[in-house]
């Protein structure tokens, strides 16, 4: 079964700093069909402008994704971490038993545009830890590439969940293809250009939600970039 869910369906949020898009349930928006996809709770898919960003606050027993889509974020943290991410890099921050951050625009004059994913993970109030990991382009043209995953495989960042996520960078007739296994869920992030998953097309801020299905096929009409998550199976 396949099931869709386009952009212009989201919840939004915005302010005169934040425009944020909402694929499940958050915050104010609440829609009790959309309160996630097995142990995948939050994606966001956030603009802030010059300056702006989400003064300090805190987060628990939540592996917490950041992808950098256009710009640059800066984060700093309770651990002390502080970072600037950037397209191609994947930050997670495992909140655990608690965490406290902040994370804003990099930038005084362009703004930044990024998805932040919440995952479930499998077991509570760890101890809080952050890690970033940078994938280049070349890793993603037109394949598959691993960027996070439970045990780190390959050089991916390492969640507490049984999932993989990947990412793939498609240029206007490129096709992708991926075999599926049935027993497990997948979910299709189109975080960029145009793609044709079999016979439906989805853009920008589509998703496409994969069960009990052996296959994925996919091919770009324009330069795109998809993410793909495995993760068990949806009840």
């Amino acid at each position: 079964m396949q099931t869709p869910i386009f952009a212009d369906e989201r919840g939004r949020s915005a302010s005169d700093w934040l425009d944020s898009r909402h694929t499940f349930s958050f915050g104010q928006y609440y829609d009790p069909r959309r309160m996630g996809y097995g142990p995948l709770r939050v994606i966001n898919d956030d603009r802030v402008a010059p300056g702006g960003g989400f003064a300090t606050h805190g987060h628990a027993n939540m592996e917490i994704l950041t992808w950098v889509i256009d710009g640059a974020l800066a984060h700093r943290d309770s651990l002390g971490t502080g970072s600037t991410i950037r397209p191609g890099d994947l930050q997670r921050m495992s909140a655990g038993s608690g965490i406290r951050h902040s994370e804003f625009n990099a930038s005084q004059t362009q703004p930044v545009h990024f998805l932040q994913i919440w995952i479930q993970p499998d077991r509570v109030n760890g101890k809080p830890s952050y890690a970033q990991q940078s994938f280049d382009a070349a890793s993603r043209d037109g394949r598959w590439c691993l960027i996070a995953s439970r045990d780190g495989a390959d050089g991916s960042v390492a969640v507490l969940q049984d999932l993989k996520l990947y990412a793939a960078d498609l240029q206007a007739g490129v096709r992708l293809d991926r075999t599926l296994d049935p027993a497990r869920g997948y979910w299709l992030q189109v975080v960029s250009g145009a793609v044709a998953a079999g016979e439906r097309t989805l853009g920008a801020g589509d998703a496409l939600a994969l069960d009990g299905e052996r296959a994925l096929n996919l091919a770009a009409s324009a330069a795109s970039q998809v993410l793909l998550f495995d993760l068990p199976a949806v009840a």
